[in-house]
């Protein structure tokens, strides 16, 4: 049987306090009587993925007006939601490259 889907058990007494029950799990079954599972933290990530979605989806339609951007001898228009999204890829990846910079001066220093 996988530990994944063992059923734990209460007591048979339930007067009898946890830590003079026999020995063995006392933790009592889900509330629908199945055992639990590592399925409901996924779907709380993929709902919360789904609603961060929808809110980029939102924010970007609602910034479609072009801006006038200069970044060192380039100078230009485009929609603000681009530009905010260079920005964002931009400082991804910066911040990438310095944690990738630190790990290997720390793995570096360990051996």
């Amino acid at each position: 049987m996988s530990v994944l889907h063992r059923t734990r058990t209460a007591p048979a007494d339930p007067a009898v306090p946890a830590s003079r029950a026999p020995d063995g799990p006392t933790a009592t079954p889900a509330a629908s009587g199945s055992a639990r599972t590592r399925l409901g933290p996924t779907w709380l990530r993929v709902c919360a993925v789904g609603v961060t979605s929808v809110v980029l989806l939102v924010f970007m339609l609602q910034n479609t007006r072009d801006v006038e951007v200069t970044f060192l001898w380039m100078h230009g228009t485009l929609p603000l939601v681009l530009a905010l999204l260079i920005a964002g890829v931009g400082m991804a990846v910066l911040a990438m490259v310095v944690g990738a910079v630190r790990l290997t001066r720390r793995d570096r220093r360990q051996h």
